[in-house]
């Protein structure tokens, strides 16, 4: 019986082992990368909606070995109570697409969205499929500027709004 255990153990390292030895490098953090790291720290927020103004801060950390951002979010919404959200950021190299998926505490659906940045413009544009404010499917654009190194400006669009349902003013933490 152990002979029998000892050469089903071989053949299975035998197998397995090729099929190991073939997988292809895992990905490694490119140029895109390190602008996400730059956003790694604790920042200040200011959000505009609803012609209310809420403040809350928001912690950003490369993980998954320096392939995504992490970001935990925490605002004060008034009278509506607190919000919290999670996000994760990252490039794929494949579709050439920054892809974000963010999560929160006003949903159990996560959004989902990709998109292009422009070096010249210091914006980065993503659209994606999420509910809408009436939970209703909606496409959502969010346009995120970064005026300066300790600077972030998102704003928020759902549907074809020509004005953001919202703004978040992001101030590095110093």
């Amino acid at each position: 019986m152990k002979t029998v255990r000892w050469f089903g153990a071989l053949a299975l390292v035998a197998f397995v082992a090729p099929a190991v030895s073939a997988q292809p490098e895992p990905p490694k953090p490119g140029p895109e990368h390190e602008m996400l790291k730059k956003l790694e720290g604790t920042w200040t927020l200011t959000m505009k909606a609803g012609g209310m103004e809420h403040k809350g801060t928001t912690v950003y950390k490369m993980e998954l070995g320096g392939l995504w951002l992490g970001s935990a979010m925490e605002c004060d919404l008034g009278p509506a109570g607190k919000f919290s959200g999670k996000g994760m950021d990252s490039y794929d190299a494949g579709k050439k697409k920054f892809i974000s998926v963010w999560f929160d505490s006003m949903g159990t659906t996560p959004m989902v969205f990709e998109g292009t940045y422009d070096k010249e413009k210091k914006a980065l544009t993503m659209t994606g499929d999420a509910p809408g404010p009436d939970g209703k499917p909606a496409k959502w654009k969010s346009v995120t500027t970064y005026p300066d190194a300790d600077t972030v400006v998102f704003s928020m669009y759902v549907g074809d709004g020509k004005e953001p349902m919202f703004v978040i003013t992001y101030k590095r933490k110093k």
